[in-house]
């Protein structure tokens, strides 16, 4: 099953799958080495970890049929719980990838065009077209009539998949975010809503942006509100059993609801 993958790193090698959704993630091991191997890694992985902000990358190989894998070293820890993201260490890290203007520059470097509140409402309203839902309906006029000014001063990389998954801490207490496929260009809004209204309870919001290290300002605050419902409506949009639908429903009509208070 993974006769390729052996062939590119050696017949020492055993490789087995590391999970995932795109199946293109391997732990692979000898007697001697463990690692964590990548199948066509964003080119975006070396200064990721340069920075420190993923594990340590030591090579790329290009295969025979133009793929390229990236080793990573393996990280013996764990994946963070829902509760581990109220922790500083989490806010600090999230705040050290949004002001890097080293970060920024190179995907900019990528041709990423950056996902503006103007992108987002245009996909929701595409959305709310095919659907007769009046809360998804609700949710896109809320939408076009409370859109945040697109500032390019707040454009930041976003790792847009802030999900406690993809936060490992390994047996030092070093903080990594992994899986940074997804990554873009955007109102740095776009990853606090994630979150934020995830995971921190709102009373201690302004001591997790002490740690993050920007003022929780009324305007932040807005644009946060606003970027959760546009994403809430897109992942309505990409569920695919009813019972996750009507989750999801349901939030978006607490976030609505907020609206009016």
């Amino acid at each position: 099953m993974y006769s390729d993958i052996i062939g590119a790193l050696g017949e020492e090698w055993t490789v087995a799958s590391a999970g995932g959704i795109t199946g293109e993630a391997y732990v692979a091991t000898t007697r001697q080495q463990k690692i964590f191997v990548k199948r066509n890694s964003s080119p975006f992985l070396a200064i990721l970890s340069a920075e420190g902000i993923v594990p340590k990358l030591l090579w790329t190989k290009r295969m025979f049929n133009g793929d390229v894998l990236s080793a990573q070293q393996f990280i013996e820890g764990r994946e963070l719980s829902p509760d581990d993201m109220n922790r500083p260490d989490v806010a600090a890290q999230l705040g050290k990838i949004h002001h890097s203007k080293e970060l920024l520059f190179m995907l900019q470097q990528l041709d990423h065009t950056p996902v503006t509140s103007a992108l987002l409402l245009r996909q929701c309203a595409a959305y709310g077209q095919d659907e007769s839902n009046e809360t998804i309906d609700e949710a896109v006029q809320w939408l076009m009539s409370h859109r945040p000014v697109d500032d390019e001063q707040e454009l930041v990389v976003c790792h847009s998949d802030l999900n406690h998954n993809n936060w490992i801490e390994d047996e030092s207490g070093q903080l990594y975010l992994t899986d940074w496929d997804d990554a873009i260009i955007a109102d740095r809004a776009f990853d606090l809503a994630m979150v934020l209204y995830s995971y921190v309870d709102e009373t201690n919001w302004e001591n997790w942006f002490r740690q993050y290290g920007v003022t929780l300002t009324e305007t932040l605050r807005n644009r946060m509100h606003w970027y959760a419902i546009a994403q809430t409506v897109l992942t309505i949009y990409g569920e695919q059993s009813e019972m996750e639908r009507q989750e999801g429903l349901s939030v978006l009509q607490e976030l609505l609801d907020e609206t009016n208070e």
